[in-house]
C-alpha cells in the first residue's frame, strides 16, 4: 500500500466520523417529566449532646500585715501595749518576700496571784491566712427532637415539543407526541 493510498483511507475515516457526529447533534432530546411520587411526609430527628466540665477553684488569701490583740481581766500589763516590729524576709522560689511582723510583745502578769483572772491573747501573723480548694464536675445533658412536616402540589410538569410545540405525552414508555417523535 503506497503512501498516497494510506492518506486517502485516513481522509475517508474522518469524513465519516464527522458525518456519524453531525448526525447525532442533529436530533432533538426528549425529556422526561417529572412527577413526584409522594404527597407529604414528615421527617424526625432527634440529636443528644453530653458534655462533662471538671473544674478546680483555688481560693488563697493572704495577710499583707500582723493582727494582735490581747483581752482580760485580773491582770497587769508590764510596760507599753503595743508590741515592737520586725520585718520578715521569705524566698521561696527565688522571689523574696518581705513582711511587718511582731517582734516582742509585752508581757502580762496576775495582778493578784491566786486570784480569778481571764485573759486571751491572739496574733495572727502576716503571709497565707486561709486556702479554699472547690473541686466540682458539672455534667450537662443537651436534647434536641425536630419534626418538619411537607407537602408537595401535585402540578405534574410537562416539556413542550420543540418540533409541534404540543404538550408531549406524560408516558414514560412511548413518550410520543403529536408529531410522532
Amino acid at each position: 500500500m503506497t503512501l498516497v493510498n494510506r492518506i486517502h483511507i485516513i481522509t475517508k475515516k474522518i469524513s465519516v466520523l464527522g458525518a456519524a457526529i453531525a448526525m447525532t447533534s442533529a436530533v432533538p432530546a426528549l425529556a422526561v417529566p417529572v412527577v413526584p411520587n409522594f404527597q407529604q411526609g414528615s421527617m424526625t430527628s432527634h440529636t443528644e449532646t453530653t458534655s462533662t466540665v471538671t473544674e478546680t477553684i483555688s481560693s488563697m488569701d493572704y495577710n499583707t500585715g500582723y493582727q494582735f490583740s490581747v483581752t482580760g481581766s485580773g491582770v497587769t500589763a508590764s510596760g507599753n501595749l503595743s508590741p515592737s516590729t520586725t520585718d520578715t524576709n521569705v524566698t521561696i522560689n527565688g522571689v523574696t518576700s518581705t513582711w511587718t511582723g511582731v517582734g516582742t510583745k509585752p508581757t502580762f502578769t496576775q495582778t493578784t496571784p491566786g486570784a480569778a483572772f481571764q485573759f486571751s491573747e491572739t496574733y495572727q501573723a502576716p503571709g497565707l491566712s486561709n486556702h479554699t480548694i472547690i473541686n466540682r464536675t458539672t455534667n450537662v445533658t443537651s436534647v434536641t427532637d425536630t419534626t418538619s412536616i411537607f407537602s408537595v402540589n401535585k402540578t405534574v410538569m410537562s416539556i413542550i415539543c420543540s418540533k409541534c410545540k404540543c404538550n408531549p405525552c406524560t408516558c414514560i414508555r412511548c413518550r410520543r407526541c403529536e408529531c410522532n417523535r
